[in-house]
């Protein structure tokens, strides 16, 4: 398995450079973004070739990854199509000390290499050892749930900011009523639920570290933090949105 462990870090760093320079000679990095899901649908098809566990729990977890990933990278290239860069790398690039195009290498694409990496574990353990089904169902579950939410949500704010109408307003109906994040609830959901099928086997307690990871990012990290301070400069209204809505678990909004 350690061995097994080796080449897909390989194959992630790669990937990485590779992406790294495309970015360079497109003259923009927040192509990453794209990358990001289909690295993991990667390190499923890998593992899946690598590993010795049975044929229906390897194919199982990597369609899982792989629906999931792929999916992300298609949201993410539809909405980025013929816009601008994001501003969180443009504001990187601003920021940067020395050649800007090595600091984007070390600063984004080698992070959130490593960071690729680590949340995948429990899709690559996960793939070894013969331990009994029963979790199964239940990993599978919380799948659903989470690509549920990260897929519904996605679609509805597709929609509401397609609309020229909702232009400086706020989104807050449908899932994302009950949560500022639906797709960020979704994600840890999705990872948490791969996290319980690697459980099958003693080893794959240690790959916690995974969706341990993706939650903190989501909810102190680079996600749902830095996204807010976004909103909250441009519209007015998110204050109130804040005030009566959960930021990240589903449940009913308060009452003004």
């Amino acid at each position: 398995m350690l061995v097994n462990l080796a080449v897909t870090a390989a194959a992630v760093l790669v990937l990485m450079l590779l992406t790294w320079g495309i970015g360079v000679r497109r003259r923009r990095h927040d192509g990453v973004d794209v990358v990001w899901g289909l690295g993991f649908a990667m390190i499923g098809v890998i593992t899946a070739l690598l590993a010795d566990g049975p044929a229906w729990r390897r194919v199982l977890i990597t369609a899982l990854v792989a629906v999931w990933g792929l999916r992300l990278a298609w949201h993410i290239h539809r909405r980025n199509r013929d816009k601008d860069e994001d501003r969180r790398y443009v504001e990187l690039m601003e920021r940067a000390s020395g050649n800007p195009h090595l600091y984007a290498l070390y600063s984004v694409y080698l992070l959130q290499g490593l960071l690729m990496w680590v949340v995948s574990l429990p899709v690559q353990v996960g793939q070894y050892g013969d331990g009994p089904w029963v979790l199964a169902p239940l990993g599978v579950a919380l799948w659903l749930v989470g690509f549920a939410f990260e897929a519904i949500g996605d679609a509805q704010l597709a929609r509401f900011t397609a609309d020229s109408a909702n232009r400086g307003r706020v989104m807050d109906t449908g899932l994302w009523r009950y949560t500022r994040h639906p797709n960020y609830f979704g994600d840890a959901c999705v990872w948490w639920g791969l996290f319980v099928l690697a459980c099958h086997d003693w080893p794959g307690l240690v790959t916690v570290v995974g969706p341990a990871t993706i939650t903190y990012l989501l909810t102190r990290g680079s996600g749902k933090p830095m996204l807010e301070k976004s909103i909250r400069d441009r519209r007015p209204g998110y204050a109130d949105y804040v005030e009566r809505t959960s930021g990240f678990f589903p449940r009913p909004p308060k009452k003004a």
